[in-house]
């Protein structure tokens, strides 16, 4: 995760990056990854389902695990949330060019008469 990004959330990114950094340090010294996440999330009170989600996304960010890096992962976000308001807007435009192509098509009685 770039140091410029700020999440809000729970835990602040020095607690995350410290975490998973212990995790990565210390994980060879447990029979397992997980045995490590448990044990340093007790330590650090911190849920172990949620370490081990910093810890497998540190590692994709880290190239060491297939998946959407953080970056990948926002800039997928603000485009999706991009194309959403970009349907809208084509939706109302459509609806807009209905209305006014309808009105256009059938000229109104005053319109007839000046003509």
């Amino acid at each position: 995760m770039s140091e410029k990004k700020k999440r809000t959330g729970r835990y602040p990114n020095e607690v995350r990056e410290r975490a998973v950094r212990m995790v990565r340090e210390h994980e060879h010294e447990y029979p397992s990854q997980w045995k490590a996440i448990e044990s340093i999330s007790k330590k650090l009170g911190i849920n172990h389902e949620t370490l081990r989600i910093w810890v497998r996304r540190a590692e994709t960010d880290a190239g060491e695990r297939p998946g959407l890096t953080t970056d990948e992962r926002a800039k997928m976000k603000q485009l999706e949330k991009e194309n959403r308001e970009l349907k809208r807007a084509n939706e109302i435009l459509k609806a807009a060019s209905a209305f006014f192509g309808a009105e256009t098509s059938h000229p109104s009685k005053s319109q007839a008469a000046i003509n």
